[in-house]
Formats: C-alpha cells, structure tokens, sequence
C-alpha cells in the first residue's frame, strides 16, 4: 500500500521542472545585466588608463547609456511582473467560524496526508475543486502561505462527507509541492509573467494619454509573451508533476471511497448544467435569481436518478450525512453562491436590486415560468401588430375567417392589439412565419444588446473597484428565429390554459417551466406547436387546445 510519503519522487520532477522555470529567470536576468557590465568594464578601463582614445570614449557613453536604458526598461518590467494582479477567480469566503466542522476535516486530512493546510477555504458556483495562491503582489513571507483551498459548491450538497474527504484527499495534497520554495518561486514567476501579459493587454485606450504609453505597453507584452514561450513546456511538466505527485501521495487516504466520489463528479456536473441552462437561465433572462441553486442540484440529480436509474441504492445513500452539514448556515453561504453563479455565467450585477431580484424555489413558477409566457406573449403581440404597419416586411395581411367547427376555435381576422391566441392560429395557419420569426428575432437582439450594454458597463466600473472580474460563460448558443418563434407561440398557450382552462405554472428540475394540468405535467405541447410554425398546421394543436379544455378566442393576460 502506498503511504504519504509515495509523492516524494513526483515532486522532486515538479522541483526539477521548478529550476528549470527559474534557470530561465536568470538567463533573463543576465541578458539585462550584460550591457552594464561592459558598461563598468569600459569606465574602469578609462579610469584607469588602459582604455584611451576619442573612440573609446565615445564607445564608452554610448554603451553607458544604452546600459542605463536596459536598466530602466528591465527594472519596470519587473516591478509590473512582481506587483501585477494574476486573475483571481470569484469565490465565495468561507469563515472557519461558520464552517468549523469542515475546517477540521480538512486540517485532518492535511496532517494524515503531511502536507500543509490550507490557508483558507473558499466555494466556487462550479463543479470543481482546485488549491489557488492568493498571495502574488503581496508581502512574501518565509515559508510561502499555503494556497486556498476552493471546493466546487455542487459537491457540499451532492455529495456525502466521506465522499467529499475522498474528492478532497489529492486537492489537499497539493499544498505539499506548494510549500516547497522553488516551486513556489517558479510558479510566482510564471503569473507574474501572465499577469503582465494581461496588463500589457488591457491597457490599450482610445485616447491620446493611452497611445503615448501604447509603445510601452507593447515592450512589456513582448518581453512577458517572450519568457512565456520559454517557460510554457517547463510550466506545463512542472504542474504534471504535482499533480501526479498529490495523487501517489493520497492513495492511502479513502482510495475506495474515491472512486465512488469520481462517479458522483460526473452525475453533479449532469445535474448542475442541466439546472443552470433550463432553470437558472430563464430566471436570469427575466432579473431574477433562483437563490438556492445548490439546494436545486439535489432535487434535480434526485430526478434524473429516479428517471434513469443512474444511481443503484440510491435513498440508502442520501440517507448518509450530507456535505453541507458541515457549514453552519448551508442556506447563507448557497444564497452567495448562487449570486455569483449568476455574475459568473450571465453577468448579473453584483447586489441585489429591484431589476435583479432573489426567487426562492416555492414561488419559481408564479414569480418567473408566468412572467415569461406573459412577457413572450406580449412580444409575439407586438410583432403581429408590427405586421400592419405600412413600413412592414410584407405589409398587412388578410386572413380568411375560417367555417364551420374551425370557427369555434378562431373566427376573427388579425386586428391589431387582440391578445387571443385564436389571432396566432389564424396568422400562422396563413403562412409568413419566417417574417414572425425575423422580427421576433430583432425585437430579442435589441433586449440582450441592452442589457449586455449595462452589463458592460457594470463590469466596468466593479473592475476599477476590486479589479478584472472572469468573463461571463455563455451556457447556451444563440437561439435561432424559429426557434425563437416556437418558444413565443408555446408562451402564448401556456398563458391560454392558464387563463381559461385552469392549468397552472409549474417547474420541472430537469426541464425547467412546465404546463401543470390537474396538477399534471404536459409533455405533449412540443409537436402541435412545431407543427404550426413549420407547417402552418394548426390542427393538431386546436385538436390539444380542445382536449385540455382552452378557449382561443378569449383574451389573455398580458402583465
């Protein structure tokens, strides 16, 4: 069996790999000391006698100068490289007061492994985990502060506490290699280098003050990129060898137990992608924000494991002690994560306001599902009313009123300002989707350019705050026109039952906005609705609205 100490080979390669990046570090700094060298050699020579000459001398001050200026531009790389900012990731802080149970089962483990213990721990909104080293531009001290240890907030609540010490073991064991001071060293090199990249980057402005330091900041981001490529394979086989390193050395810890772990990574990333891109997005889009996504990831990974049968033994499972136990206010720390899962990944702002807004899961389908059928609804209005415009694509339309048992389901031409979902049929049934969709297409693009806009602008002024914040993820690719225009026309008849059959809003874990009939699910909207919008058959879905009991031709509830 392995014992903690199987790591030590690893490291000595990450140590090598280590002297390597630094060899680097000084071949750089020889190449600036270079010219100052010959530098004093000339003005020795010429002090005392055995360099003379009018040549000499000028080669003398001309070899000084260009000296000086190494010097100069040499010491303000450096100062950026040492006091650059390396991006930090967002995380939410975790105190050891308010979670002392899981501060000691990371101090456990670090002093069985005999490794350092982290300095703090921290949640990221991600399924992931890594050690992160927050001290770069700042005093150093001897030895080097061990990193923090950042846990992926989907595995406190997925996952059991054993089941999160297995995860955690080789994360953990990692603050071994990071105590040691050339790999430190090495490290703290390479994001500075990064870091100054960055800098060089980002300083661009359009105006004047930016392009007179433009030549500058190119200097800097050539000499960074420069030793980057030097130091990239070394880097690279130096991180491989930690890792690998931290993995020996925590074989002897739950090593079973982190298999099952290792399965449980990939049912959480399952559960979590499927509720941020069909829940947590659509709350977004509409300014508000689920406030307990952790707390969702389990209801959602309960649903998918009793639809599938991921997960044998399953309620013998969830009956073990859960990882969140081991914070002391679970629901404070997942509202903060949820927050920043929403900066993170649509780029929400940064507190809470009245256009951004927490939901709680019990009032999802009333104060979001409802409000975007009715806001998709209002819009597909909008651009029927577009249609009768005279600066119209098509110009206004004519449509025939239809006879018979059709007309119990319709019998009305396309008026302007009719909120009835008997006015889509109709418009649908006589053709020019692809005008609806276009149109419903650049309604939507002017939403999100403005509000990407204010986003923007926000980033921008918290950046000069507390520095770059991460990027905004986008978690879905654009929606297509039609898709868009099914999307709106499902809206309009989920608002038509709601408002005359008595459905009812309702929230699916893995699906996201659901139709409740008699407290029921309906699944089965999708194809009459594809049907009409790619087909301009509308009656498989006047045959739906008539089993569920909706009337068409009565107005619905826009607001």
């Amino acid at each position: 069996m392995s014992t903690p100490l199987a790591g030590e080979a690893g490291e000595g390669a990450a140590r090598a790999r280590a002297l390597a990046v630094l060899r680097i570090r000084s071949i750089a700094l020889a190449v600036v000391l270079l010219p100052a060298a010959l530098a004093v050699v000339l003005l020795v020579g010429g002090a005392t006698g055995r360099i003379v000459g009018e040549t000499s001398e000028i080669l003398r001050w001309l070899v000084v100068g260009g000296a000086l200026l190494v010097l100069l531009l040499a010491g303000g790389v450096a100062a950026v490289v040492v006091r650059a900012r390396p991006a930090v990731s967002p995380t939410v802080p975790v105190a050891e007061k308010s979670a002392p149970d899981l501060y000691r089962m990371v101090r456990d483990l670090a002093v069985r492994l005999q490794v350092p213990v982290p300095s703090a721990i921290e949640l990221t909104p991600d399924c992931d985990s890594w050690l992160e080293d927050r001290t770069h531009g700042t005093r150093r001290k001897a030895p080097p502060q061990a990193p923090a240890l950042v846990i992926g907030s989907p595995f406190m609540w997925w996952m059991r506490v054993a089941e999160l010490r297995a995860l955690l073991a080789p994360v953990v064991a990692g603050t071994g290699p990071a105590a040691d001071p050339d790999i430190a060293a090495a490290r703290r090199f390479v994001r500075g280098l990064d870091a100054a990249a960055g800098v060089a980057t980002a300083a661009y402005e359009p105006s004047l003050t930016g392009w007179i330091r433009r030549p500058a900041y190119a200097f800097l981001g050539w000499v960074a990129k420069l030793l980057l490529r030097a130091c990239r394979v070394h880097a690279a086989e130096m991180e491989r060898a930690v890792a690998g390193a931290a993995s020996e050395r925590a074989q002897a810890v739950d090593y079973g137990l982190r298999i099952v772990a290792q399965e449980q990574v990939g049912l959480a990333y399952a559960g979590w992608d499927r509720l941020l891109t069909r829940v947590a997005l659509p709350a977004w889009r509409m300014g508000r924000w689920p406030s307990r996504l952790d707390a969702g990831v389990v209801a959602a990974l309960t649903e998918l494991s009793r639809r599938d049968r991921l997960a044998e033994g399953f309620e013998s499972r969830l009956g073990e002690r859960p990882a969140c136990d081991l914070l002391e206010e679970p629901g404070t720390v997942d509202e903060a994560a949820s927050l920043l899962a929403a900066r993170l990944f649509h780029g929400g702002p940064r507190q809470q306001g009245p256009d951004w807004s927490p939901v709680a899961w019990d009032t999802y389908p009333e104060e979001v599902v409802d409000r975007i059928w009715r806001s998709d609804a209002a819009r597909l209005i909008t651009v029927l009313d577009e249609a009768h415009e005279p600066a119209g694509a098509l110009g206004p339309r004519r449509v025939s009123v239809p006879t018979g048992a059709a007309a119990g389901l319709s019998g009305a031409p396309d008026q302007p300002g009719r909120a009835t979902l008997a006015r889509v049929l109709d418009r649908l049934s006589a053709g020019g989707s692809e005008e609806l969709a276009a149109r419903i297409t650049r309604h939507v693009a002017r939403e999100e350019a403005a509000r990407e806009e204010t986003t923007r602008e926000e980033a921008a002024a918290q950046a000069a705050v507390d520095g770059a914040f991460a990027p905004v993820y986008h978690l879905l690719p654009p929606r297509t026109g039609r898709e868009l225009l099914t999307d709106h026309v499902t809206a309009m008849v989920c608002c038509a039952a709601v408002d005359t059959a008595g459905a009812a809003p309702g929230l699916d874990w893995l699906d996201g906005p659901a139709l409740l009939v008699g407290g029921v699910r309906r699944g089965d909207l999708s194809w009459p609705v594809l049907r009409l919008v790619e087909n301009g058959d509308a009656a498989p879905l006047r045959s739906w609205l008539t089993a569920v009991g909706v009337r068409p031709e009565k107005p619905i509830r826009l607001v």
